[in-house]
């Protein structure tokens, strides 16, 4: 694909989030403790909805595979930058970058186009919730997720076969702690305006699909609210939608922030601040949203805690 002197990589090294000996322990304490209340978090969410039989309808079983996929990406990203904070040797296998990459990427993806697909879920349950049953059947919800899972493949594996099948050469060190796009095409000697176009059009796509999606579905929604006629109708209505509105807005600000601001505005090292919030934080916040501020998930827990410690 490019010219020239091109070298074959074995590995890559991953340069990470600071230089700052002073900063790593202290940077590792923190990202640890983030790390642990995410694992616990979701596994939680996905084993309370699992055991509970009033949670076993389409919104919390979509609510599970979001935490899947948050559990899944911060786990291909997690403890790999952790080791990274407190190893002399940062190397990870040319293979193993791109398997990095592939499980990051498939996750992010499928979580963008699931908080779409429950937007949706909100809107049927709100607009009509006596065909709702019927709308979104087990069917229809097994349905919805492989399409979101067929299309987070086909984008990532795309972006894994044109980005690490282009020509490296000089350094191999990845300016970043978890091996992305933007650095890793830095470091190629092959004309990379293909690829950059190809990662617009489809990042763009999936923003664009996702995000409308949300907006007409919240559209709806108001519409239907606004038609209920008690004040505890509609703020009942609401407030099922404002964990997910929470949830929504934070990953796709921060994703729009991260890919889509102009080249001039980049800058490497507010990229990995950037990264850092959406592949630890965010996961560790989703589960905890949507627990706060759900009755039902709070009543699932005190039922679970009473069962297991008043037996």
């Amino acid at each position: 694909m490019g010219g020239g002197n091109c070298s074959s990589f074995t590995e890559f090294l991953l340069l990470g989030i600071t230089n700052n000996s002073d900063m790593k322990m202290l940077l590792f304490t923190g990202l640890l403790l983030i790390y642990l209340i995410n694992l616990l978090a979701n596994l939680g969410m996905i084993a309370l909805i699992r055991v509970d039989p009033h949670l076993h309808t389409p919104m919390y079983f979509f609510l599970s595979h979001l935490s899947f996929s948050d559990l899944c990406y911060s786990t291909a990203v997690g403890p790999k930058m952790l080791v990274d904070l407190l190893a002399k040797n940062k190397s990870i296998p040319f293979v193993g970058c791109a398997l990095q990459f592939f499980f990051t990427c498939i996750f992010v993806d499928a979580e963008c186009m699931l908080l779409a697909v429950m937007a949706f879920d909100r809107y049927k349950a709100i607009s009509n919730p006596l065909l709702y049953a019927v709308d979104m059947s087990s069917k229809v919800c097994y349905q919805l997720l492989a399409g979101v899972y067929l299309v987070a493949m086909v984008d990532t594996v795309t972006h894994t076969i044109i980005t690490f099948g282009l020509c490296f050469c000089g350094s191999n060190e990845i300016n970043h702690f978890f091996c992305d796009i933007p650095p890793i095409l830095l470091l190629s000697c092959s004309d990379i305006q293909v690829n950059e176009l190809v990662m617009f059009i489809i990042f763009g796509f999936i923003e664009l699909s996702t995000i409308s999606g949300v907006l007409v579905s919240y559209c709806y929604i108001i519409l239907s609210v606004l038609k209920i006629r008690s004040a505890e109708g509609r703020f009942k209505a609401f407030s099922t939608c404002a964990s997910h509105l929470a949830a929504v807005s934070i990953f796709q600000g921060t994703l729009l922030f991260m890919y889509f601001r102009p080249s001039s505005a980049y800058s490497l090292d507010q990229d990995k601040i950037t990264s850092l919030f959406y592949t630890l934080v965010i996961p560790m916040l989703n589960p905890l949203i949507y627990s706060l501020r759900n009755k039902d998930v709070k009543d699932a827990l005190e039922k679970l805690k009473n069962k297991i410690f008043f037996k």
